[in-house]
């Protein structure tokens, strides 16, 4: 029997098939797509590099610029108009050395007043008052009230944000306040400032006086070098500001609006008279010197008396308003009348001497310190005649705590209804904490009339 085998048929295909080998075609990457890979990031590392360069050499130029700047404006003057410098010792001398004596123009300025106010606040209740010539201060009744009075009135008294009144009983009032005298604003008068507005009464109709809250002054954080005191934080006492003058710490102040700073009169004594070198830095707890707000008027009162250091106040008007914020907020000016008594407690602050002949505190002190009643303080003992009605004293008979120099023009607060008020201005004492020499400062509340008028007349 035969059998068929069937042979497979012979297949072209190779038992052990070689690697497929590449040859040219349009899908073949280009050999050189790696290296432009890398001449590309070279060019960005290039790009950066040269960048980075530029913006270091301008920073180097531009701090070089400032500090040649900070070292021109400490001795010399620049008149704008002929465009050229004079010794800083020439401007504000009283002798015209630049064009149109524009050199004698932006100096320190003293005022006199002579007026009375005509509104205020009185007591720590904050009663409003008006003032007529004929007729004296009387408190604002209740009747006819409206917010637009309460808007006139805070525009009146100066720095003003979410401006409010409420209504308190006479019968609650401090005793010389019961019996009057009392006014009342006429129907229709919002138009008016207050003391035009205002007509004599004998009573008030509705029982109550007005109560006035200008603005969100005095509010701070949670809360001694000072000598004697610790370290503090900007941000519990945001109305400390640093008066500086050619680039250095001169002097304190305190904010009591965007605009407006208090300080010490003795502190623009000598050749301290030109504006252009003074600088007011603000919302810092540590010291330095960049940045700060220019000055545009400083303002002296009149009656400043070197010799006994009465009258010892100045304002400080800046060229454009600070923002306010948690490290920028004005201590409220105190109202009249506070009835302030010896041991009330005070806080004092200020970047000056950590003692006597020492040197200035890089970081903002603060120090917990007692009022002295007046008659403490003028004893024989103590400072006798020369103590004012326009000072009062802080500190300890015994010493130990104590502002000193580079304190001068810094806030003395008191905090009542949660507010802190500005009562005092670091003025004079001698030595720094030495017993029965305790600090002298600058009573607020007795120079308020010059404090509101100079603001007034300098909107």
């Amino acid at each position: 029997m035969w059998t068929v085998t069937h042979v497979p048929e012979e297949s072209s295909r190779p038992l052990n098939p070689a690697p497929a080998v590449l040859r040219p075609g349009r899908h073949r990457k280009p050999m050189t797509a790696q290296k432009a890979q890398k001449d590309k990031a070279s060019k960005t590392k290039k790009v950066l590099l040269t960048v980075l360069i530029v913006v270091v050499l301008l920073g180097i130029l531009i701090t070089a610029g400032y500090f040649i700047k900070q070292l021109i404006e400490s001795k010399y003057y620049f008149c704008a108009r002929s465009v050229k410098f004079i010794p800083l010792d020439k401007a504000c001398d009283g002798n015209n050395d630049c064009a149109g004596g524009e050199d004698e123009t932006t100096c320190v300025a003293n005022f006199t007043v002579n007026t009375t106010f005509p509104v205020r606040l009185t007591s720590d209740q904050h009663v409003l008052q008006v003032y007529n010539p004929s007729s004296g201060w009387r408190s604002v009744c209740s009747d006819s009230w409206t917010q637009q009075h309460t808007q006139t009135a805070c525009n009146q008294l100066g720095y003003t944000k979410n401006p409010s009144s409420t209504s308190v009983s006479v019968d609650t009032l401090i005793s010389v306040l019961k019996t009057g005298p009392f006014t009342a604003v006429r129907p229709d008068s919002t138009s008016l400032p207050l003391h035009q507005a205002t007509i004599d009464r004998t009573a008030c109709k509705t029982g109550s006086v007005v109560s006035l809250s200008c603005s969100d002054c005095g509010n701070a954080g949670s809360q001694d070098r000072i000598v004697g005191g610790t370290d503090a934080s900007i941000e519990d006492w945001p109305w400390q500001v640093s008066l500086q003058q050619g680039g250095h710490h001169t002097c304190g102040g305190t904010l009591v609006s965007p605009r407006w700073v208090v300080s010490a009169a003795h502190c623009f004594t000598g050749g301290k008279k030109a504006l252009s070198r003074w600088r007011v830095v603000s919302g810092k707890t540590y010291m330095g010197t960049l940045g700060g707000s220019y000055v545009d008027r400083v303002i002296v009162n009149g009656n400043y008396d070197p010799a006994r250091n009465d009258y010892d106040i100045a304002l400080m008007r800046l060229s454009s308003p600070v923002s306010l914020g948690e490290t920028r907020l004005p201590a409220c000016l105190p109202p009249k009348n506070l009835a302030l008594a010896d041991g009330d407690p005070m806080v004092v602050t200020g970047w000056g001497y950590l003692e006597e002949h020492g040197q200035v505190s890089p970081s903002l002190q603060k120090a917990h310190i007692p009022l002295i009643g007046q008659k403490s303080c003028s004893s024989p003992a103590v400072y006798g005649a020369a103590i004012t009605q326009r000072m009062i004293c802080a500190g300890y008979l015994e010493g130990k705590v104590d502002a000193c120099q580079g304190d001068s023009g810094g806030p003395l607060v008191h905090s009542t209804s949660s507010r802190w008020n500005l009562v005092g201005v670091v003025s004079w004492g001698v030595g720094c904490a030495r017993a029965g020499r305790p600090g002298v400062y600058s009573n607020v509340e007795e120079l308020l009339n010059w404090i509101y008028t100079v603001i007034e007349k300098n909107p």
